[in-house]
């Protein structure tokens, strides 16, 4: 929790900040909160600040849901939010006057909120340091920037190049051209990120128009590392606003074009901060296997958590840099656990399942919670795939589970994180989840008019 002393030292800093936005992320991965003015926000650090318990277990439009017992059975009873320690900074996007602070959850005695994700991550994080170890984490993600506009039958587009007035039609994967026309975005976002202490990285024009993929530095605080990637996703769609576009972490916007996910790369360090996965073969130390090994155990009990929603399951089609089943390879972009190409000091696991909708937090905790799980067991993952992993995938073997009902009841019945989330977190996951399915399934989408209605 953060000391007050950060709070009176930032406004001596900044006495032209008039506003201050606290937010929280909750399992759902959208930020809700309040804007304060100034002379508020120095209470939120000396005392925190009450939020209705129910904001725990919003659903991903907002709605309460009543299923988990939060909301009437509770009385919507307060707990108390409370700023992470080093976040409160300027927030460019929102105007020159604004500034925000990122919170966590805590119980009135000040217990940590056990449905908090940031604290579901904490008690992962814990396993490791139980051992003798820490993990280090960075989260990659892919999204696209689309107009803010939709087309007059409501669907999205890329938006016009500030350049040409055109909007991109090919795919031009790593081109420069791409990512010039992009630039005075790129260079808000930067600035932006540098200004949050988010340690944002290099952009790449991605394998679709209109689609970027920019890298967080890998981080030996894999909390930090969560957090850097919730304020970068929310600092992306600030900015794309401001430039006319809706930065769209969706899974599968646009269904002839690549999916967007979010690759998460780790490695382990020993009590002395030596990397156990090093070595100078290309496919690490055994500790690579043992960690892919977990990491096949647990996906299938995972997969609601990196394909949080309906929309995930359509990213998933060979050939398109998206896994398909629960592979592993060495330099290899067709499986879903990759050993990268680098120097035998630098060598770590990219898993490659998650998508960009997934929240940070609760998928960096799934991929410790499978990593320790296959350090401390020992698994064997099995031979490596080379070649052409969506060919073998095809061939037969088993493969990544697409349905996302059946995603929901395996998390709900898993063991194995009912173990390192929690019960209660594991629980109330799953009610949020299945109260999404229902309300998702009562809609009728306009497919439904072009299959059903004269034909039946």
């Amino acid at each position: 929790m953060a000391d007050p002393k950060e709070c009176k030292a930032f406004l001596d800093a900044h006495p032209h900040i008039n506003f201050f936005e606290i937010f929280f992320t909750n399992m759902a991965g959208v930020p809700r909160g309040k804007r304060l003015r100034r002379h508020e926000i120095l209470a939120v650090f000396e005392q925190g600040r009450f939020l209705p318990g129910s904001i725990l277990v919003n659903d991903i439009t907002g709605q309460d849901v009543e299923a988990t017992g939060l909301v009437w059975e509770d009385g919507d009873a307060d707990r108390i939010a409370r700023p992470v320690s080093g976040r409160l900074t300027p927030a460019p996007w929102l105007g020159d006057d604004v500034a925000q602070v990122a919170l966590s959850m805590y119980e009135l005695n000040g217990a940590a909120n056990d449905i908090d994700p940031r604290h579901v991550l904490q008690r992962v994080i814990d396993r490791f340091a139980a051992d003798g170890m820490t993990p280090v984490v960075a989260c990659e993600l892919e999204y696209y920037l689309v107009d803010a506009r939709r087309t007059p039958d409501g669907k999205i587009q890329l938006p016009l190049s500030p350049l040409t007035g055109e909007r991109a039609m090919q795919h031009q994967v790593y081109g420069l051209r791409e990512v010039e026309e992009a630039s005075a975005f790129l260079r808000d976002l930067w600035a932006a990120a540098d200004t949050m202490g988010v340690p944002l990285e290099g952009a790449i024009s991605e394998y679709a128009p209109g689609q970027l993929e920019l890298t967080l530095k890998h981080h030996p605080d894999a909390l930090r590392a969560a957090d850097d990637a919730v304020l970068y996703k929310r600092a992306a769609k600030g900015v794309a606003l401001r430039h006319g576009c809706e930065a769209t972490f969706m899974a599968k916007p646009f269904a002839d074009r690549a999916g967007s996910g979010m690759h998460l790369h780790v490695s382990i360090n020993d009590a002395k901060g030596r990397n156990i996965m090093a070595a100078d073969a290309p496919e690490g130390s055994p500790a690579v296997r043992h960690a892919i090994g977990g990491m096949k155990t647990l996906l299938a009990d995972s997969m609601a958590i990196y394909a949080p929603n309906a929309n995930s399951y359509r990213r998933f089609r060979a050939n398109s840099y998206a896994p398909v089943a629960p592979t592993w390879g060495v330099n290899n972009r067709t499986v879903s656990f990759r050993v990268p190409a680098g120097a035998p000091a630098t060598r770590h696991i990219e898993h490659r399942v998650a998508g960009a909708d997934a929240h940070p937090a609760l998928a960096v905790a799934a991929l410790l919670a499978a990593t320790h799980y296959g350090l401390t067991n020992q698994i064997d993952p099995g031979p490596a795939i080379v070649g052409d992993g969506y060919a073998q995938a095809a061939a037969g073997g088993e493969m990544i589970p697409l349905n996302w009902f059946a995603a929901v009841e395996r998390f709900a019945r898993s063991e194995l994180l009912n173990d390192y989330f929690g019960e209660r977190f594991v629980r109330m996951y799953a009610a949020v989840k299945r109260t999404e399915q229902e309300r998702f399934n009562s809609a009728i989408p306009d497919i439904d008019y072009d299959w059903y209605l004269r034909s039946c």
